[in-house]
Order: C-alpha cells, then structure tokens, then sequence
C-alpha cells in the first residue's frame, strides 16, 4: 500500500468516526420545524385548487424556503463551543460532515415542496430552485461569519432574526431597476435569475472564506485555546 493510500484510507476512517458524533449535534429538531412549515406553505395551493394562480403559488414556494434557511441559520450551533476539544481536525472537514448530513434532507424537502405544488401554478422549477440555494446558501453565510466573529456559542436566533429581517427589508425596499422577485411571466424573470446567481456565488465565496480556522491571537487574547467541536465552531 502506497502512502497515498494509506492518508486515504485513514482519512476514510477518521470521516467514519466523526460521522456519528456531528449527526448528534445537528440540531434536527429545528430543521424539523422549519422543514414542516415549509411544507405547510407549499401546500396550500393544492388544499385551496390552486387559488390565487402562479404569483400566489411562487409566493408560498417563496415563504416555505424562507422557511427551511431560517431553521439553517442554527446549523452551526455548539453548546460546547468553549469547553470541549473533541476532534483535532480542521473546520473545514467539521462543517463538511454537517452539511453532507444536511444537505440530503433539503434535496428531499425541496423536491417535496415543488412536487406539493399543483403542476398548473408551479413556477419553473429550474429557476425557482437557483432562489433555493441561493437563500440557503445566505444563511450558511450567516451562521459561518457569527462563529468566525464572535464567541456566541449559540449564534443561530440571532442569525435566524438578521436572515428574517433583512428579507423583509428587500421584499419591501428592493430597488425597482434591479428586480429580484419577478413572476414568471415578467420579462425581467431571466436577469432577475442571474441576481439570484450572484448572490448565490457571493454566498459561497463568504461561507468559504469563514470556514477557515479562527485567528489564534483572537483566541488567546481572550485567554481560552482555539475550538475543536465536532460543529467547526
């Protein structure tokens, strides 16, 4: 066996270990929650026939999302932030697990939400999935950036409220010349979408920058040693 493999092999090994020690630290109950109102508002368009046509039916698709990052923003959420040294691994590979146990359980939520959808009033599904991941993709951004810059153990409520506050704030405030929240049957529907695209990269590009291990100055300033939960906080 080459040492090539062998780095593999106890790479493999160590995922395995840590596998079910992160999956404890999900916090499931929140995205639960999150997931269930999702789907509540998805599904009113087929309790109601339909009602309200596509716009109304975007909207709740639009909500259920929302809904689902909200319940992300808690993800990265530690209790033992401060006080435990479980794994000497690096944040990247911590927050990797967690993601790679999440992320099935929102492939399998988002694909109910659209399916919920009555195919009469269901926006495209290509594009409505882009605002998806985007939307997502901000609130890991948020979570990631709280842990990165500060010592909260618990950032998720307060991540939870910025998400939630600044929706409303670009529903409500949005400039009109660079529309974001289109229907589909505007013109503006495809540039609207490249918007979406943007702020899906910046959101990745933030959420990998602050995946990075904390600077060890501002740890040791503070008089305690770096973090290693299994979380990545």
């Amino acid at each position: 066996m080459t040492r090539a493999d062998a780095t593999r092999r106890e790479g493999r090994g160590l995922v395995r270990e840590l596998a079910a020690p992160v999956c404890r630290t999900v916090p499931w109950r929140a995205l639960a929650a999150g997931n269930l109102l999702g789907l509540l508002a998805a599904g009113v368009p087929r309790l109601s026939g339909g009602a309200g046509g596509p716009w109304v039916a975007l909207a709740l698709l639009r909500a259920a999302v929302l809904a689902h990052a909200l319940a992300l923003a808690f993800l990265l959420d530690d209790p033992a932030r401060h006080t435990t040294a479980a794994v000497p691994v690096r944040r990247p590979l911590r927050v990797a697990l967690r993601l790679a146990l999440v992320a099935p359980v929102t492939a399998l939520w988002w694909t109910a939400a659209l399916l919920l959808v009555p195919s009469s009033v269901r926006p495209p599904a290509g594009a409505v999935t882009l605002e998806a991941a985007a939307t997502c993709a901000l609130a890991l951004a948020g979570a990631a950036l709280a842990v990165r810059l500060a010592d909260e153990p618990r950032p998720g409520p307060s991540v939870a409220a910025a998400l939630l506050f600044t929706a409303f704030l670009t529903v409500l405030l949005w400039p009109e010349r660079w529309p974001l929240f289109c229907s589909p049957g505007d013109p503006k529907w495809g540039e609207a979408h490249e918007r979406w695209a943007w702020l899906l990269a910046g959101a990745l590009l933030v959420l990998g920058v602050c995946l990075r291990e904390p600077v060890r100055g501002r740890a040791w300033r503070r008089g305690r040693r770096p973090s290693l939960s299994p979380s990545g906080a």
